[in-house]
Order: structure tokens, then sequence, then C-alpha cells
């Protein structure tokens, strides 16, 4: 009885291990890739900053933006975007970073 207790407790301890490491793996793997995804060459730091300021809301125009800062945010993280019509990198020229 008492070989058996002890076997139970190892299963018991063998599988909350596993289930505590699939959980910090499976929270790796997306923080992993989102970084790769979203923000390829980018700092830590300037991740953070636009994240908190800006957020992807479907505008799509350099018209419907406030700020060089924000059309920059959009132009590199939300999709469809029609702010950079000579295709250099720099989104509404003539409006806000121009």
């Amino acid at each position: 009885m008492k070989k058996i207790i002890v076997i139970l407790i190892v299963l018991a301890l063998g599988w909350y291990g596993n289930q505590k490491y699939r959980s910090y793996k499976q929270g790796q793997l997306l923080d992993t890739s989102e970084a790769v995804a979203v923000n390829l060459g980018r700092t830590k730091s300037e991740m953070l900053s636009d994240k908190s300021q800006f957020k992807c809301d479907g505008r799509t125009y350099c018209s419907q933006m406030t700020s060089c800062e924000e059309a920059k945010f959009f132009i590199k993280n939300c999709p469809n975007t029609k702010m950079d019509g000579n295709n250099d990198g720099i989104p509404c020229e003539r409006q806000w970073c121009g």
C-alpha cells in the first residue's frame, strides 16, 4: 500500500511539472512569434512605446492621422495602409512627416 501511495505522489508531481513546463514554453513561443512577425528590427523600448500610444483600428489614410508618429506606427504595424505613395518608408510626407 505504501508503494502505491509513493508511486501516485511521484506521478502527480510529474504531471504537475509537465503542465507548468508546457505553459512556460507556450508563453515563450507566443512572445517570440509575435515579436518576430510584428516588430522585426525594432528595439524593445520602441515596441513598448508604440503599444502604449497607438493601436490598429482600421484607419488607412493620412487624413485620418493626428501626427507623424501615429502615421509611422500605422505603416509599420497595421495592414492595408495607404500612407506611403512613393514607397520610401516615410508616410504622410505632405501632411505630417514632410
